[in-house]
């Protein structure tokens, strides 16, 4: 319908879209002590999910959320009383800038949530055991235009996950750059 107006619209695929009910921007897993899993949340993670970005001038928000807006025509939950999803800026979504309307919050959940896993002792006591940053919003793809290959805008989404790199320092070096420390430590008093 929107492409008949002559507003440009693209289909999106997330794939490992979380799906948090209860908008806390995390996916949580609750474990017993045995490891066996305990069904406490309603939050998930689905295969894949789709939805649509169309290309809009935001007055409401202001021309930095300008550009791709997430339109999901088959939303899971209610929104301000119906369900709906969106108009949500891309560009909201990627800074974090979850407490505007049009559920940017909720889509930014579904490709950003850490999915975190709970060992769940008893109502009142639960430990964090895990927390994974990175399993949620892989390949958030859509269609090249002319031709049927996979264009990646997961940037448009969110910043890249930074990389560990292993550091390792003999502790030779360790107690020398300590000693380089007390040196500046004393030349600064």
């Amino acid at each position: 319908v929107l492409r008949s107006l002559g507003i440009p619209t693209r289909v999106i695929t997330n794939f490992n879209s979380a799906h948090d009910r209860n908008i806390n921007l995390s996916i949580d897993k609750y474990i017993d002590a045995s490891g066996k899993t305990l069904h406490l949340s309603e939050d998930s993670v689905w295969n894949f999910h789709v939805w649509n970005e169309s290309w809009f001038i935001r007055r409401d928000l202001g021309s930095f959320y300008d550009g791709w807006q997430v339109l999901d025509a088959t939303p899971q939950e209610k929104s301000k009383g119906i369900y709906q999803c969106g108009p949500a800026s891309t560009r909201a979504i990627k800074e974090g800038d979850v407490n505007l309307d049009y559920d940017s919050s909720f889509v930014f959940a579904a490709v950003n949530a850490d999915y975190v896993t709970w060992i769940h002792y008893s109502k009142k006591r639960k430990e964090r055991i895990y927390s994974d940053t990175r399993k949620i919003g892989k390949f958030i793809s859509t269609k090249a235009v002319g031709t049927n290959s996979r264009v990646d805008v997961t940037a448009n989404y969110k910043y890249s996950e930074a990389k560990e790199v292993p550091f390792k320092i003999s502790y030779t070096q360790y107690k020398d750059s300590l000693k380089e420390d007390r040196k500046i430590l004393v030349t600064a008093l």
